[in-house]
């Protein structure tokens, strides 16, 4: 598949866009306004319809709110469930198809604060931003934008982001991974993004959200990713507990799960994989 370079710059130039904006919602409680659009131009750098594309998709994704007439406000804080798996129970399975990768940017750049929080570096620390495309048997499904701290892998190289696994060339570097923290959400794919996908504007994507650290608790990856909701669905099978007696009443459910079908807080192991629909 060829990379439409024009398309891939402006995935990347709002991507950097994105990151500025969210920086500025971290830095705010929910209902506090950010900058006018006209302001995040002059700041940024950038034309009205980049903003634009960036902003949207934050409106999409439930960060930002927009009030006619009055502006741009941090959106209310979204409600989580975490599933905790016991330790030997959780599996993995690797996804379908033929995975591999085509690089769309190596950059060592500052962490800035944003993602300096999350790997906890200092906002001028180095670190190696990588973008890529995610191809399955030859068809591109996910985007990564993927973030590195530069001075546990100073020699990491496009070869070894463009084939095989992540993980075991940071291991060939020192860095030897224990366990990630993943979010999953629904959002839509702008026209950049899509472009690079191949599918049109708007179409529904699944954005990952994963933080990993080595086995020394230091988080050593950030990387967010955009997979098409068309070619990937995640599947999970859950063991739920038996009960002797039904219970009382609690506030709160699993996702998926209708409240009152088990006891709240008993053990769910489960397993999770991922699905790669053929279209053809």
């Amino acid at each position: 598949m060829e990379i439409d370079a024009a398309a891939s710059g402006a995935l990347l130039k709002r991507e950097r866009v994105r990151d500025a904006i969210l920086e500025l919602i971290e830095a705010r409680r929910p209902g506090d306004a950010i900058p006018s659009e006209r302001t995040l131009c002059a700041d940024l750098g950038v034309s009205r319809p980049t903003l634009r594309a960036a902003v949207d998709e934050l409106v999409v994704a439930g960060l930002l709110v927009r009030e006619h007439g009055r502006g741009m406000f941090v959106a209310a804080e979204k409600i989580s469930q975490e599933l905790l798996p016991d330790q030997h129970a959780f599996t993995l399975p690797q996804a379908s198809g033929v995975w591999t990768s085509r690089l769309l940017e190596l950059r060592t750049l500052p962490a800035g604060a944003r993602v300096g929080r999350k790997l906890r570096v200092s906002p001028a620390a180095e670190i190696h931003y990588v973008a890529r495309l995610r191809l399955v048997d030859g068809a591109p499904i996910a985007i990564e934008h993927i973030h590195i701290p530069a001075a546990l892998a100073p020699g990491l190289t496009s070869d070894e982001l463009e084939q095989g696994d992540l993980y075991q060339h940071l291991a060939g570097h020192g860095v030897h991974v224990s366990e990630a923290v993943q979010s999953i959400e629904p959002t839509v794919l702008t026209a950049a993004e899509g472009d690079v996908l191949g599918v049109p504007e708007l179409s529904p994507a699944l954005l990952f959200e994963r933080l990993t650290r080595d086995t020394g608790n230091r988080p050593v990856e950030y990387v967010h990713s955009l997979y098409r909701g068309d070619r990937y669905r995640i599947v999970s099978r859950l063991a739920l507990s038996p009960q002797p007696a039904p219970p009382a009443p609690r506030e709160g459910h699993h996702p998926g799960i209708p409240p009152s079908d088990f006891t709240i807080g008993d053990p769910v192991t489960f397993s999770t994989s991922g699905v790669v629909q053929n279209t053809h």
